[in-house]
């Protein structure tokens, strides 16, 4: 599976352009369309950097999210729901969605719970946080929005899953 335009849409709303490196809430040293800047990269950015240079690491960051996702979930979601949790793990990281009750809930087909869990989800530094309260909501109203029961006709064929419709 793939993130759709509406997946995609939903972080760059929340996460925002910044060409020059900033401090986010969580204490990290980010850029671009919400890219923490890793160690290795300390210094790279400091000049800052274009749309085009954080479409580029927006993608990568995204992929990350999928792998994560595909790795860590094992039953079937819809693409509304795959597109709110790379959007959710793109935000939290990957192993905070290993760790989470969110993934617990929803691995053992509790969809509704697992809906539920995102509302948990709006501290960073230590505070709750207006915009995650939103994200967390939109989040949670996109994994929603498509019935599971078709998402299990339309998404069991998927890899990770070795089932076939």
């Amino acid at each position: 599976m793939q993130i759709s335009a509406r997946g995609t849409d939903l972080i760059e709303r929340y996460e925002s352009f910044a060409a020059k490196p900033y401090i986010c809430p969580a204490g990290k040293l980010t850029v671009g369309y919400g890219h923490v800047i890793l160690a290795k990269e300390k210094g790279h950015y400091d000049s800052g950097i274009t749309e085009l240079e954080a479409e580029r690491l927006l993608l990568t960051d995204v992929a990350k999210a999928r792998s994560a996702i595909m790795r860590l979930v094992c039953v079937p979601i819809s693409q509304a729901q795959f597109d709110a949790l790379v959007s959710f793990t793109f935000n939290v990281g990957a192993g905070a969605l290993q760790r989470s009750t969110l993934r617990q809930r929803l691995n053992r087909e509790d969809y509704d719970g697992a809906a539920a869990e995102f509302g948990k989800w709006v501290y960073g530094g230590g505070r709750k946080l207006a915009g995650l309260v939103r994200r967390r909501a939109d989040e949670r109203a996109l994994f929603m929005s498509e019935p599971i029961e078709e998402a299990k006709q339309v998404y069991i064929a998927l890899p990770w899953l070795g089932k076939a419709a």
